[in-house]
């Protein structure tokens, strides 16, 4: 299984994704499904990537062929972001057939960037092809086991949260996820770009082993147990001082 999610923000974009492929009992497979393309300077992409490896893979390898080669479209042709998720639909499309069609073989993205004089933007690639965008209400994107890693998202993300506010939920999310999910798992890799800053500088991927990813989950772990015992007792409710009598119960 798969978690990947993207938050778009005033002040940037953040992309969070797990690196997990397979987690059966004898073995345990990983593969990278954050993949970067740009020009400084002049534009940036990130795309994730659930769903089929042999798919995933191809339409990665398949984008970069066409910016190595230079091809009328590719990333590095694109006018503009919508252009662009329509190219990368298209190349998802196209693999899925190669790879023989059919849900065993879908796969699906989240792609975002910045074009030089255009806002960054992430929209969500289904297999068909299509794509969404996010909205002021719900201003970030998930792929694949997402129920888990949601509510902390939809409590903390606005658009007008800091970058690395954003970077600290969408890791506390990916936690949530792998603590109930063992197919989801780590490297984790997370990406923070700055709005019209046109590079991207800040990028890292935590492994099994690291300390910050050790010190976040136990800090939160802590902090959640401790809000959980600050709560008003269930005693202090009008209600369980006046019980309603059950109605069922006669003598």
């Amino acid at each position: 299984m798969t978690y990947c999610l993207a938050i778009k923000l005033n002040a940037g974009l953040v992309f969070v994704s797990d690196s997990r492929t397979n987690a059966g009992v004898d073995q345990i497979s990983t593969y990278s499904k954050m993949h970067t393309f740009g020009i400084d300077g002049q534009r940036q992409f990130c795309l994730l990537t659930a769903g089929n490896l042999a798919t995933s893979q191809g339409i990665v390898n398949q984008v970069k062929h066409d910016i190595n080669q230079g091809m009328p479209m590719s990333l590095m042709t694109m006018k503009n972001l919508e252009d662009a998720a329509d190219y990368v639909g298209q190349v998802s499309v196209m693999q899925q057939q190669k790879t023989g069609g059919g849900p065993d073989f879908e796969a699906s993205i989240i792609f975002g960037g910045q074009i030089q004089g255009a806002p960054p933007d992430v929209v969500l690639i289904y297999p068909q092809g299509n794509h969404i965008s996010t909205s002021s209400t719900t201003p970030f994107l998930q792929i694949g086991e997402s129920k888990y890693g949601k509510p902390i998202l939809d409590r903390i993300i606005a658009p007008d949260t800091a970058l690395h506010t954003a970077v600290l939920c969408g890791l506390v999310s990916m936690d949530s996820t792998m603590r109930s999910n063992v197919t989801v798992g780590p490297p984790i890799e997370v990406l923070a770009y700055a709005t019209d800053s046109l590079v991207l500088k800040n990028r890292l991927a935590l492994d099994e082993d690291s300390d910050y990813l050790r010190e976040l989950k136990r800090n939160w772990d802590a902090r959640l147990k401790d809000a959980f015992r600050s709560l008003p007792h269930p005693a202090w409710a009008s209600a369980w001082d006046h019980p309603v009598e059950n109605p069922g119960s006669g003598g």
